[in-house]
């Protein structure tokens, strides 16, 4: 048996934004409202970290900025895309080439997403 969905663009599509804030609970709460008990609470800590680096990282906490989320599902699959408004930035190393070019890992307070 094969299964089809329709592509993303045909989908219904739900959004949301709001002023760069790290105030978060309520977003999420909309975010993960149709997501499955048994898997909210991962998903909601990997939502609010894209939340969070967008407001914070991208548009520096700006409340003159936006952050916006679109998000759809079909059966057990659920899209989520978070845009900022920030100018975006150079990634300093790629994993790979910590052990290749002596590229040193970052460990700060920051970072889980990269």
């Amino acid at each position: 048996m094969v299964a089809t969905s329709p592509p993303l663009s045909q989908r219904k599509w739900g959004s949301l934004s709001f002023v760069s804030t790290l105030y978060l609970y309520p977003v999420l709460d909309i975010l993960v409202a149709e997501v499955p008990k048994p898997w909210q609470a991962e998903i909601r800590l990997g939502l609010q970290e894209a939340l969070v680096n967008a407001a914070k990282h991208g548009n520096q906490l700006d409340p003159a900025k936006q952050v916006s989320v679109r998000y759809t599902s079909v059966g057990s699959n659920y899209w989520w895309i978070v845009k900022d408004q920030g100018k975006g930035f150079a990634h300093p190393c790629r994993c790979e080439d910590f052990m290749l070019e002596g590229c040193t890992p970052h460990f700060g307070e920051c970072g889980r997403g990269l």
